[in-house]
């Protein structure tokens, strides 16, 4: 985690989760600075995507866009199936949703307390 931090910050890694999902038209997307409210990470990025296949596309785009930034990702959990996949990569956590599951987990209730860095509709 040392080497992804000292090439990239970790506000720098959660605009490039933000970028890659723009770049696959996601919908609804929030970044969230947590770094004051949990020690899971510092960035959390909730995004979602219209159908199975585009929550797919959404989260093969930031791995793909991320590793040719030379960032790996360490776990994901979830599949495009089940409407929710999150991508951990270290200090920042994508989770990409089905609309009808992330109004069900709605995180944004969860962790309203944090700061709102980027919002776009």
């Amino acid at each position: 985690m040392e080497a992804i931090l000292d090439s990239l910050d970790s506000k720098t890694v959660a605009q490039l989760i933000v970028d890659a999902a723009l770049d696959k038209k996601a919908i609804d997307i929030h970044m969230l600075d947590v770094r004051e409210l949990t020690t899971l990470a510092d960035y959390f990025i909730i995004c979602a995507g219209a159908s199975d296949r585009q929550i797919r596309a959404i989260s093969e785009g930031i791995r793909q866009d991320l590793k040719e930034a030379g960032l790996d990702l360490y776990h994901s959990e979830g599949t495009a199936d089940s409407g929710w996949v999150l991508l951990d990569f270290g200090y920042v956590l994508a989770h990409v949703f089905s609309p009808d599951r992330r109004s069900y987990y709605d995180l944004e209730s969860l962790w309203q307390t944090a700061p709102t860095v980027v919002r776009m509709l």
